[in-house]
């Protein structure tokens, strides 16, 4: 489990390498301005290895953010990362380690028949009905979300995870009237919060990708305050004393910039953009999409105006500082499956983000 201590002897070891506010601050300890995902890659023993190799390399120098799911490359990805913070020279307490659920996960590689799959193994002999699933794919049932932490846990080998996501909840409005969703993030919530109480989880939050960046009359929207509220809620009917609601993640770059610019989160100040209104939460945001899929590591690919503005030798670096720019922002999580992309990465650090008025600036 991430601890105070450990982080903030992480941060000594390694902050002489960094720029200004490449650690910054989670709970009572500090995580790396910059993440490693896990999403991409094909689902094969070779790109396993090649993730191990990076998530060694990564956290071995000065990246102690790791970002995985349950589906993440039928379920490779949270495996290979246990593998990796097993082989370490780094203290576990030092690192937060994320993860997902909410999407039904494949088993090692696609399976020929998938609606077969889900069927057998989450319905007919597991833990969902047939009407907890929306489209076929997307569960956040309590027993769902208790099943799920359990094998995050065997496959992570970890005793506790620092933060669990509920996975793009949105998808339930595909089925479901909002009204109904929230209930159900409630539902979901309540079996999080027992997790917290019983030790196996220590911070939970929403991954999300559409939700909290679109438009009020936008059908995937939903509000990030009523979100805290079903969280409080939740606490409140486990009798835990506070929420361990703790973070947000949803997708930002200099082409997806809606989480900053798209002001419908209703605040008592009136309408904020999801990264105001999570500030003010005391919520910590990390980016996915940071490199909008690798796309922005090109040349040209970030506009001129705003590329001028940023530091880093690539286009890389700068599209990641731009991420780690936007106020509110504790880590943009980037994917890298190979010890160079890593490097290249990490490199980003070195270098100052923009300052508030500066990142302002990009959007004039």
């Amino acid at each position: 489990m991430v601890t105070q201590t450990a982080t903030w002897d992480y941060r000594d070891r390694h902050t002489d390498d960094f720029g200004r506010t490449y650690f910054r601050r989670f709970g009572d300890g500090v995580v790396s301005s910059i993440g490693l995902g896990t999403y991409l890659g094909d689902a094969t023993d070779a790109v396993d290895d090649a993730y191990h190799d990076a998530i060694v390399e990564a956290v071995e120098s000065g990246i102690s953010v790791v970002d995985t799911a349950r589906n993440y490359r039928a379920q490779r990805s949270e495996r290979v990362v246990g593998r990796a913070i097993a082989d370490v020279d780094v203290d576990r307490e030092a690192l937060l380690v994320a993860s997902k659920c909410g999407f039904v996960p494949f088993d090692g590689d696609r399976p020929d028949d998938p609606g077969r799959y889900v069927r057998e193994r989450f319905v007919d002999d597991g833990p969902l009905e047939r009407e907890d699933l929306v489209a076929g794919q997307h569960a956040m049932t309590p027993a769902f979300v208790h099943d799920q932490l359990d094998r995050s846990l065997d496959a992570l080998d970890l005793d506790v995870i620092d933060l669990y996501y509920l996975h793009n909840p949105e998808v339930q409005l595909a089925e479901h009237d909002r009204e109904t969703v929230y209930d159900a993030i409630e539902d979901a919530f309540v079996a999080m919060e027992e997790r917290v109480a019983t030790g196996d989880l220590r911070h939970y939050g929403v991954a999300t990708w559409e939700c909290f960046r679109v438009p009020r009359d936008h059908p995937k929207y939903l509000s990030l305050a009523e979100v805290v509220s079903r969280a409080r809620a939740a606490a409140d009917r486990v009798g835990n004393a506070a929420t361990s609601f703790r973070a947000v993640q949803l997708p930002f770059n200099v082409h997806m910039a809606g989480a900053f610019t798209e002001k419908s989160q209703s605040s008592a100040d009136g309408d904020v953009s999801v990264l105001e209104l999570a500030n003010t939460a005391g919520l910590d945001v990390f980016t996915s999409a940071s490199l909008h899929q690798g796309d922005l590591a090109t040349a040209d690919a970030i506009p001129d105006a705003v590329d001028a503005k940023l530091d880093g030798d690539t286009p890389a670096q700068r599209a990641i500082n731009f991420a780690r720019s936007a106020p509110g922002v504790t880590s943009a999580l980037v994917g890298a499956s190979s010890t160079a992309h890593v490097a290249d990465n990490v490199a980003a650090g070195a270098f100052d983000p923009l300052g508030a008025d500066a990142f302002d600036a990009t959007f004039e």
